[in-house]
């Protein structure tokens, strides 16, 4: 669901191309149908995992021997904007397959990833990161959350909010202090099994303005008594660094997920404006709809080139934190005006739950906050001038 008739990118090789096709179909016979009954329920079904895992739609760049596809992020992206292009946006699995994952598979010991991987990829684990507290957002240097020594192994106490996959989560990545001393280097990334952890609780399931269907949390850790080998990697306080590394990956991942609502919505637009009709005639035969249209499909164009370059570069090992969060502010940004100026067309109908195009509004809203707000993107930009 595209209107901007662009060349296929050079990401876009011929096995990717192949599971966009796959996950189009899928995404389409499995998930479409439910969509509705998921966001009034408030929650999409725990199977929604399995099946993914299923169907290789999970940790598609995991290696093989891990149980993965052994991909590309390009097989991700292709993932992500199809689960956004079919409107399925409150689905956790960019997330759990493109963050929790690569933190395991990039700093995990080899017992750790043959121990976790295999189940991201099948679904049988769902992850979540545990980063937000409800005293601290953006800065992570403020944590409180702590894991104190215990014997060998360590006592995790602290509370932790906005969790993506919070209800349906069983393996966790907790952003926790080790040394209060240390500042940034105190700070450690502790794996909680939640089946196995007296002390952990789960709070509510969040109410939001948006993503009604995603099981955004509160998490408790009470003395949470945790093995020596749960911390993540070999070392204690590396977790900042670990969680600094891999930014530029989280922030392009918004960015894909924010370029797929943008196209869904201009798609939809250009569908409603063509069958819809007032004065006698077309909207879309009113000289101020085309011009809408046009600068929102001109801005889409732009956007997509440049989404389309973040990705080449993060393939090929040149995405700087710069760059990245580039891509996340400035597409995140356009989302919400195009979101709104599409909105606009649809008249009163765009007030009305039932047209996508109002929940894609709501939806939006988050992502110029998550994964770090757009104010702190222009911080970190701002420091390379």
């Amino acid at each position: 669901m595209s209107t901007l008739n662009l060349p296929s990118p050079g990401w876009m090789t011929e096995d990717v191309v192949l599971l966009e096709e796959q996950a189009r179909r899928f995404i389409t016979a499995e998930y479409v149908p439910q969509l509705e009954a998921w966001s009034e329920k408030g929650m999409y079904d725990r199977e929604v995992w399995t099946r993914a895992g299923a169907a290789g739609l999970l940790c598609p760049a995991i290696p093989e021997q891990y149980g993965g596809a052994g991909g590309t992020f390009a097989h991700e992206a292709v993932i992500i904007r199809e689960l956004s292009l079919a409107g399925f946006d409150a689905f956790g699995a960019p997330l759990h397959s493109g963050i929790v994952a690569p933190y395991i598979l990039h700093y995990g010991t080899e017992e750790q990833k043959r121990r976790w991987l295999p189940g991201l990829v099948s679904g049988e684990l769902v992850g979540a990161v545990a980063m937000s507290e409800p005293g601290t957002g953006s800065d992570l240097q403020g944590v409180r959350t702590t894991a104190n020594k215990s014997g060998n192994g360590y006592v995790l106490n602290g509370s932790k909010t906005f969790i993506t996959n919070g209800q349906h989560a069983n393996l966790i990545l907790v952003v926790a202090r080790t040394d209060a001393s240390a500042g940034s280097k105190g700070i450690s990334l502790m794996m909680v099994e939640t089946e196995n952890a007296p002390g952990f609780r789960r709070g509510r399931k969040l109410r939001k303005l948006g993503l009604d269907a995603a099981d955004t949390s509160e998490l408790f850790f009470d003395d949470v008594k945790l093995p020596p080998e749960n911390l993540l990697g070999s070392e204690e306080g590396q977790g900042f660094a670990q969680l600094m590394n891999d930014l530029p990956r989280e922030r392009l991942i918004v960015a894909v997920h924010a370029q797929a609502m943008i196209e869904r919505a201009l798609a939809l637009t250009i569908d409603y404006v063509k069958q819809r009709r007032a004065f006698g005639k077309a909207i879309i035969d009113f000289q101020n709809s085309q011009f809408i249209l046009a600068e929102c499909k001109s801005e889409a164009t732009i956007a997509r080139v440049f989404h389309d370059h973040c990705i080449e570069r993060y393939l090929a090992g040149t995405l700087d934190t710069v760059t990245a969060s580039m891509a996340k502010y400035w597409i995140t940004d356009l989302q919400g005006k195009i979101i709104d100026r599409c909105l606009q067309l649809f008249g009163g109908y765009g007030y009305m739950e039932e047209f996508p195009i109002s929940r894609m509004y709501r939806d939006a809203r988050v992502m110029r906050i998550y994964a770090g707000t757009n104010e702190i993107m222009k911080l970190l930009i701002a420091r390379s001038l």
